[in-house]
């Protein structure tokens, strides 16, 4: 059957309609980051680019390091991005845009978030490198897709809430694994634990300024949280999104995040891009090795 026209947006040209890319023009290995600027970082170590493209906050760039091919692509902030970015790089892989209809091969995508993320346990030291073993959404955003009773972790999800004393007015969380094989490959090199990602950057992330919160004790519930020798261990705003509608898509997904502040002790990098630059580095080492 096929996609109506206002479910599937196309632009005039035929590309997928945020992303304006064409299938032909993204790899099967996706590096995605949430800043714009951080594409071109990324890209200049490519031996050649063939696609560069841009809309709004979305800049994707397709090269090859040697023969390897791969596309960095940013995301802007919020689950609400990954939710547009995750469905179109799906489409493009997915469904015939040309005649509207669900491919019956289904191809798997590899997608690596790079980003940044605040330390939740005084022991994280600012500067390092964490994989997200787990992502718990405090936003939200997934109960809008029936398929997520499939893929999320129910248990680690209620024991969070009831140890969290969660507030009913609060959106409910969901837990979801990341990739076992995408762990597996980069299991070298970076702390783990479970990353918390909240739907905003100020109030959701306990942070205040001239506005008081309502859950004054919001990151040291989460902080304190503990399941099966786990720990929640950074905050930031996308990798719960990412993980759960990769699975719901079956798509291969993993964060890695420098760590540019430690929430507990309060302090802050003070030059974050040394650490992002090498964790770039090692992230293309393992992908195009």
């Amino acid at each position: 059957m096929s996609i109506a026209e206002s479910e599937l947006v196309l632009n005039n040209d035929g590309s997928i309609y945020h992303l304006k890319l064409h299938p032909e023009e993204i790899a099967r290995d996706i590096i995605v980051v949430g800043d714009p600027g951080r594409v071109p970082s990324i890209s200049a170590y490519f031996d050649r680019i063939e696609v560069q493209r841009q809309n709004r906050e979305i800049v994707t760039h397709t090269g090859y390091i040697g023969s390897k091919r791969l596309t960095v692509l940013s995301t802007g902030m919020g689950t609400d991005n990954i939710d547009i970015v995750l469905n179109e790089l799906d489409a493009l892989v997915n469904i015939d845009l040309k005649n509207r209809t669900i491919l019956s091969n289904h191809t798997s995508l590899n997608i690596i978030r790079l980003g940044t993320s605040g330390a939740l346990q005084p022991d994280i030291p600012v500067d390092s490198t964490v994989m997200s073993t787990h992502g718990i959404g405090i936003d939200g955003m997934l109960y809008y897709y029936s398929s997520l009773k499939d893929v999320y972790d129910r248990e680690m999800t209620d024991a969070f809430i009831q140890q969290s004393n969660w507030d009913a007015n609060f959106p409910r969380p969901y837990a979801v694994a990341a990739s076992e094989k995408l762990l597996n490959l980069f299991s070298s090199g970076h702390l783990s634990g479970i990353t918390a990602t909240a739907p905003g950057f100020y109030g959701p992330q306990g942070r205040k300024l001239r506005l008081e919160t309502t859950h004054p004790d919001l990151n040291e519930a989460i902080s304190g949280f503990r399941y099966n020798g786990q720990r929640i261990v950074n905050f930031e705003m996308e990798t719960s999104a990412l993980y759960g509608l990769g699975k719901m898509l079956g798509h291969e997904t993993l964060t890695i995040c420098a760590i540019i502040a430690n929430r507990v002790i309060k302090k802050y990098s003070s030059d974050y891009k040394i650490t992002v630059k090498k964790l770039i580095e090692q992230v293309l080492e393992k992908l195009s090795g």
